[in-house]
C-alpha cells in the first residue's frame, strides 16, 4: 500500500490567520493540505475559490489537494490548476464530462482525482482507476465538517484497494484516533482530517493518526 499522508482540511482552520495556520499544521507533521471547495449547488455551503487558494500556495510548502464540490467543476479546473492546486479531485456524482476533466487537470499541471458519494459505489469510479492519481472515498456527506462517520464506506474502501493497489486513496470525514485505523486496515492511505486536528494540539492530533 502506498504511503500514509496526512491531509489536514483547512476548512476547520482560522482563516483570519491562515498564514499562520498554515504554517503551523505544516510543522506540525501535515503531509498535504486539504482544500475544500464548494459552490453552493452541489452542496449548500459555499466557500473558497482560485483566488484564495492562490494566497494559500503563496505561503505553503505541502502539496494542495482542492476538493471540487462543484456541479460544473470541468468549467474550473484550470482556474485552480493556475492558482497552485497540486491535486484536483472532482465528483463522479457531478455535471463533468470525466474523461475530459481529468485530462483538462492534467493538461493543467495538476494531478486528477475522483470523488465518491457515502453512497456511490466503487464500480462509478472503475472505469477511471487507471487514468487518476488519487480516489477519494467520502465518509461524510459532502458539505459540511464535523460530521460522523460513516463506517459502511469501508467496503468501498476495501474494494478500492483490491482493484488499486498502489493508488492513494483518501478518506474524508469524521476521522479521528477511533476511526483512523479502521480507515487505514480497509486500505485507505491519505486520511483527511479537519474539526479533529484543529480543535486541538496540532501535532498530537496528527501523530495519533499515524497508526500502525
Amino acid at each position: 500500500m502506498p504511503i500514509l499522508k496526512i491531509a489536514p482540511s483547512l476548512l476547520s482552520c482560522d482563516f483570519a490567520n491562515i498564514q499562520r495556520e498554515v504554517e503551523a499544521i505544516e510543522a506540525a507533521g501535515a503531509d498535504l493540505l486539504h482544500v475544500d471547495v464548494m459552490d453552493a449547488h452541489f452542496v449548500p455551503n459555499l466557500t473558497i475559490g482560485p483566488p484564495v487558494v492562490a494566497a494559500i500556495k503563496r505561503v505553503a510548502g505541502k502539496p494542495l489537494d482542492c476538493h471540487l464540490m462543484m456541479t460544473d467543476p470541468q468549467r474550473y479546473v484550470a482556474e485552480f490548476a493556475k492558482a497552485g492546486a497540486d491535486i484536483i479531485t472532482i465528483h463522479v456524482e457531478s455535471n463533468a464530462p470525466i474523461t475530459e476533466t481529468l485530462n483538462a487537470i492534467r493538461k493543467a499541471g495538476a494531478k486528477p482525482g475522483l470523488v465518491l458519494n457515502p453512497d456511490t459505489s466503487i464500480e462509478a469510479a472503475k472505469p477511471w482507476l487507471s487514468q487518476i492519481e488519487m480516489l477519494l472515498v467520502m465518509s461524510v456527506w459532502p458539505g459540511f465538517g464535523g460530521q460522523k462517520f460513516i463506517a459502511k464506506v469501508l467496503e468501498t474502501v476495501k474494494a478500492a484497494r483490491a482493484l488499486a493497489p498502489n493508488l492513494d486513496i483518501e478518506i474524508d470525514g469524521g476521522i479521528n484516533a477511533e476511526t483512523v485505523k479502521q480507515a487505514v486496515d480497509a486500505g485507505a492511505n491519505v486520511l483527511v482530517a479537519g474539526s479533529y486536528v484543529f480543535s486541538g494540539n496540532y501535532a498530537e492530533r496528527i501523530r495519533s493518526l499515524r497508526v500502525n
